[in-house]
């Protein structure tokens, strides 16, 4: 039935009732109309119109659930859909409206898996750049140093040795920031070892207690769904030195109902979901390239707990 139809044949319900009533009932109408005659038709006009306003409510409130997802749906959050059924124009404006969404989600992952992957295409170019080009120079500069340190007189070789040592601490940054550009040890070594490095140096730069608990026996997982487990870990670790003004963080890796679980727990303040910033929906993008699902609850019984669930399902596809 078209929504037209829908409308009139409900207005047709409550006006045929009515008139049936001032049929069959003994009620007349005085000319001047008296006020017990007045307070029945006022009655009968209230009861008219509350019948027709809640048989309308009832037949338009699947467009009432549709218009609440349109304001609600996000698609880092694929999977909202209003169930379907019928032949009418509501029921297919339903339909319509679920497979938009289907197509949108299906657009957004692709072309955030082309921004994705050339951002790590970006990031590894410009690491290699760092390792090779700033890195090979610096380490240049130091030798030289030394050796103009070791020949030449106080005070000028104090100042010499100063300058060495701050060349020697740029140089460590410059090797720290390029294993946060392309974690080498993740190719070399894999996710644990990778994960490893990662949570030992945030302790070190952040002076926060880290727990590891990561399961030796994990299932191999692709080199992308590795490397979106090591992104995750290292946003998450990032929005708790930020964010969260915690004191310690415990960092979990290991199998659970069919899927690879990564979970950081923090003890700080906690994040409200209403004030996701561009760290976290960076995180739901990438965990949507894999197939997983990002969630962030409370840790108890204060802090951000942030978990990502990989199915391993996906593997065999």
């Amino acid at each position: 039935m078209s929504l037209f139809w829908r409308i009139f044949g409900l207005n047709a319900v409550v006006l045929g009732t009515a008139t049936a009533l001032l049929l069959w009932a003994p009620v007349t109408v005085s000319v001047p109309v008296v006020l017990t005659e007045a307070v029945i038709l006022v009655g009968g006009l209230v009861v008219m119109l509350v019948a027709n306003a809640a048989l309308l409510r009832f037949g338009l409130a699947p467009l009432d659930r549709l218009t609440r997802l349109m304001t609600t749906v996000d698609l880092l959050r694929p999977g909202q859909r209003l169930p379907a059924s019928g032949h009418g124009e509501v029921a297919e404006l339903i339909r319509t409206f679920n497979a938009m969404l289907d197509r949108l989600e299906t657009e957004r992952a692709a072309s955030s898996a082309r921004v994705l992957l050339a951002q790590e295409a970006e990031r590894r170019r410009i690491a290699q750049e760092l390792h090779d080009e700033v890195g090979q120079s610096m380490t240049a500069i130091l030798l030289s140093l030394k050796r103009s340190a070791d020949e030449a007189d106080e005070p000028l070789r104090g100042e010499l040795q100063q300058v060495q040592e701050i060349t020697r601490e740029s140089l460590d940054e410059v090797r720290r920031l390029v294993r946060r550009l392309r974690p080498g040890v993740l190719d070399d070594l894999g996710l644990i070892s990778a994960l490893t490095s990662l949570t030992t140096d945030f302790a070190a730069h952040t002076g926060l207690r880290v727990v590891r608990r990561f399961e030796a026996d994990l299932p191999t997982l692709d080199p992308e769904t590795e490397l979106v487990l090591y992104r995750v870990a290292q946003e998450s670790l990032t929005n708790v030195a930020r964010h969260a003004d915690a004191e310690r963080v415990e960092v979990s890796l290991h199998r659970a109902d069919g899927a690879v679980v990564l979970a950081v727990s923090d003890d700080g303040r906690g994040t409200e979901a209403s004030c996701e910033g561009a760290g976290i929906r960076g995180m739901r993008e990438r965990a949507l390239l894999i197939g997983a699902a990002l969630d962030i609850t409370p840790a108890s019984p204060t802090g951000t707990r942030i978990q990502l669930t990989v199915p391993l399902v996906r593997k065999q596809s």
